[in-house]
């Protein structure tokens, strides 16, 4: 009998693989190894929503736990894989089980950066947001008065700073670049959330590096900055980035280099392993490609499984996000990777423009905070490959259906 697909990963990637192969005709055995103890779950609104206490936990799985049976997918929850042998096509895992596969698919996510322990970073109540685990650890610190420290003025830590400025705490956030948002946006969109964020009593200080934690019976009491001065702090959320999980494709021998490097047949430098979602690296628009995103642990996914039954298309993604914060939503589409410069046009109600991205005269993403028809209509000018007038898309008396036609 024809050993399974095995599916490494529990998060997004992996459950849109598994079911696209089963839309695809797979019928054969397969399987997901995760190491949480939940099935498969939507992460993004970790930070927002589940945090805040708005969403029940039951509103985040991407399936029922029923699908899995229905489906003949063996869900193995906490599960850690911990070595590969690609020439035996062996899995094996922490608890000494060896998992034969016909062939893998490494989904194995990403870890947040953390802080070191030699300057505070494993004071208690110093938190970073990746799991169910994290955002449950969080929560019962959101108390009103409390003084938050959030360490990274990225999405991940503007969505954490807005959902605890809106419970009642003191919130500051610092950021070592000289702005935040500054490696995924251009300035305007900065501003927009600087100013944003500053209306709703949130301190936000840039180009400010932070020297050490400090704490007391080894929980967190404050922060020294490198300028010298303390801020006093009863939890810190700690968002610099995220660490593509590829040490076990690594010591597999599997080619690796700020993730797992895969084809446009999301294929390792093993023909019978592929890699998708956060972990995987892959050539698209003459770079090397990363990206962090639901839309493509889903695309991705689903991509990936049909390259494991066969051959397809390259992966060509439309790359689109998301953020929350009070209430306004950023919805981006396109990536603004080598963008050289940006028009802002205003939007027709309070809180409302959208950034748009050139490189050359060529449009290639658009930032639209609280205006979902500039961000409809951007999206398919970028997919359809136009790009419009500047100083007619600048300017909001002018239609923007007929300057995107």
């Amino acid at each position: 009998m024809a050993a399974p697909i095995i599916l490494l990963g529990a998060g997004q990637a992996s459950a849109s693989c598994a079911a696209k192969l089963r839309a695809l005709g797979y019928d054969g055995k397969l399987t997901i190894v995760g190491e949480e103890p939940a099935a498969p779950y939507q992460r993004p609104p970790l930070s927002k929503k589940y945090v805040s206490g708005e969403l029940a936990v039951e509103r985040l799985f991407i399936r029922p736990l029923s699908w899995y049976g229905e489906q003949q997918i063996d869900l193995r929850l906490e599960s850690h894989a911990v070595a590969l042998d690609p020439a035996a096509h062996l899995l094996t895992l922490a608890d000494g089980s060896k998992l034969p596969y016909s062939k893998l698919l490494l989904a194995t996510g990403s870890t947040p950066r953390s802080l070191p322990s030699e300057i505070g970073g494993r004071l208690g109540n110093v938190f970073t947001i990746r799991n169910l685990a994290d955002a449950d650890a969080i929560a019962p610190a959101l108390k009103p008065g409390a003084k938050l420290l959030v360490i990274g003025g990225g999405y991940i830590g503007l969505e954490a700073a807005a959902v605890a400025a809106q419970k009642g705490l003191t919130v500051t956030v610092i950021e070592m670049a000289e702005r935040i948002l500054q490696r995924v946006a251009a300035a305007p969109t900065s501003d927009f959330f600087r100013a944003l964020h500053q209306s709703h009593g949130v301190t936000i200080r840039e180009s400010t590096g932070l020297a050490e934690l400090l704490g007391a019976d080894n929980r967190l009491t404050g922060a020294r900055l490198k300028d010298g001065t303390i801020i006093p702090a009863d939890l810190a959320i700690v968002g610099i980035g995220i660490i593509p999980n590829d040490a076990l494709a690594r010591d597999a021998g599997l080619a690796v280099e700020g993730g797992i490097l895969v084809d446009g047949q999301c294929r390792t430098s093993d023909p019978d392993i592929f890699a998708a979602g956060d972990c995987a690296v892959f050539a698209w628009r003459g770079a090397r490609t990363r990206l962090e995103s639901v839309q493509n642990a889903i695309d991705q996914g689903e991509h990936a499984a049909a390259c494991l039954l066969g051959a397809a298309p390259d992966y060509d993604p439309k790359p689109w996000f998301w953020s929350d914060q009070y209430d306004v939503k950023l919805q981006i589409a396109g990536l603004n990777r080598g963008y050289d410069s940006t028009v802002l046009r205003p939007g027709k109600r309070p809180l409302s423009q959208s950034i748009w991205y050139f490189q050359g005269d060529k449009l290639i993403a658009i930032d639209a905070m609280n205006d979902a028809l500039a961000y409809a209509l951007g999206k398919k000018a970028l997919e359809a490959g136009r790009s419009p007038d500047r100083a007619a898309l600048a300017d909001p008396a002018s239609d923007l259906k007929t300057v995107l036609a």
